[in-house]
């Protein structure tokens, strides 16, 4: 007879770093309360639908020589003109709104199901082809003066936009820092508070307590200037720009589009220079 011999099999190293990647799972949702889990994972739901839509819309500068106009976020959803950029040539009829979902195909609402605020720089939003008023009108220092000028882009390579985004230093609040200067775009989430943003039934929420979420509110063409710092929880006597007091509620999420990215993606599909 020939007798058969069993053979013990042990764990591969790969068989055992997923079993300990599977139980440092069990052990980080045993320990994270499970509202805890929900929040973070809206918030990288909502980063990943703002990338989206950040490659939407260089993505439509780079097939149209310029980038969207707003959406008027007074618009409800499914009303006639809602999420559609707000254009009548030669250029938008609103610098601020919401995001053009309907325009550029994207999700309408961030994980809170609010919509996107955005703001756009006139001179990289204007109707082709600009002309010399367009150009001497966007008053950057030094000045933008082509030559020749674009006939395929509303702006140009060494144009600037007018919007600025800025953070706060953790110990003296009064101190901003830039964090884009000079930016075409600026779009924001209004995070899980949602203060100041649009619905998709097209009111919006009550004002933010805090400076700078109430900056990041402003649907005004006269916004130009935003905050993007790391999130804080409320607290009462608050003061975002006094040192001496706590910081204000901040949950905004905020994305730029910067001018050197915009302008290269236009150099590569052949709309400058």
């Amino acid at each position: 007879m020939t007798a058969s011999i069993t053979r013990a099999r042990g764990f591969t190293i790969a068989e055992l770093a997923v079993a300990v990647a599977i139980l440092a799972l069990l052990i980080f949702g045993a320990m994270v309360p499970f509202s805890t889990q929900v929040e973070i994972r809206n918030v990288n739901e909502t980063r990943r639908t703002l990338d989206s839509i950040k490659e939407a819309i260089i993505g439509y500068a780079q097939a149209n020589g310029r980038l969207p106009c707003p959406a008027d976020g007074t618009i409800a959803a499914g009303a006639v003109g809602a999420g559609t950029e707000q254009f009548t040539s030669p250029s938008c009829t609103a610098v601020f709104g919401v995001v053009p979902w309907a325009t550029l195909g994207t999700p309408e609402t961030d994980s809170w199901g609010r919509r996107f605020s955005y703001w756009v720089s006139p001179i990289f939003a204007d109707a082709l082809p600009p002309t010399a008023t367009t150009w001497s009108s966007a008053g950057q220092t030094p000045p933008c003066a082509p030559n020749p000028a674009p006939t395929q882009a509303s702006f140009a390579l060494c144009s600037l936009g007018v919007l600025n985004v800025n953070t706060r230093s953790e110990t003296a609040h009064a101190t901003t820092t830039p964090v884009g200067s000079a930016v075409p775009v600026v779009i924001i989430s209004h995070g899980k508070n949602g203060f100041g943003a649009y619905t998709a039934a097209g009111g919006t929420l009550s004002a933010p307590p805090g400076f700078d979420e109430t900056a990041n509110a402003t649907h005004t063409a006269a916004a130009t200037t935003f905050f993007s710092r790391n999130p804080t929880p409320s607290a009462s006597g608050c003061d975002d720009t006094v040192s001496a007091q706590p910081y204000c509620e901040f949950d905004d999420i905020v994305v730029i589009i910067p001018a050197s990215v915009l302008i290269s993606r236009a150099v590569a599909a052949g709309k400058l220079p």
